[in-house]
């Protein structure tokens, strides 16, 4: 029972960082819930489908809470949402295709020029 409580805590300190993460940076919370799903015991494609699913509710509470602050305007965010669900589509059938290995370095790599991004700009 020691062990079930431990690992309900870290799913419940993990998602507290993420939501965090994600209400601060925009969305960035999957940086850290797929390492985090993976930690948990799933597998490489799991884990990335799962952050999806995780950062859905996340991300639409941080829109919401946006929204209301005046932080963003909805005409602003409209245009990108048909390109953005394209994308959710093309991303999903691409990911049911690519092998594992393929899928670490290319998240890895996403990881790599953001950082670098960020550190340069």
């Amino acid at each position: 029972m020691k062990e079930k409580s431990r690992k309900n805590l870290l799913t419940a300190a993990s998602g507290i960082c993420i939501g965090f993460i994600n209400g601060l940076l925009g969305a960035g919370g999957g940086i850290i819930a797929v390492p985090v799903l993976r930690r948990m015991g799933l597998e490489r494609k799991q884990a990335h489908a799962n952050a999806v699913a995780v950062m859905l509710p996340i991300s639409v509470m941080s829109a919401v809470l946006y929204l209301m602050n005046g932080y963003v305007a909805v005409s602003d965010a409209l245009p990108y949402i048909p390109g953005g669900i394209a994308g959710a589509v093309a991303g999903t059938y691409i990911m049911k295709k690519i092998s594992p290995v393929w899928l670490k370095r290319i998240f890895g790599g996403f990881m790599v020029y953001a950082g670098i991004r960020l550190l340069l700009k």
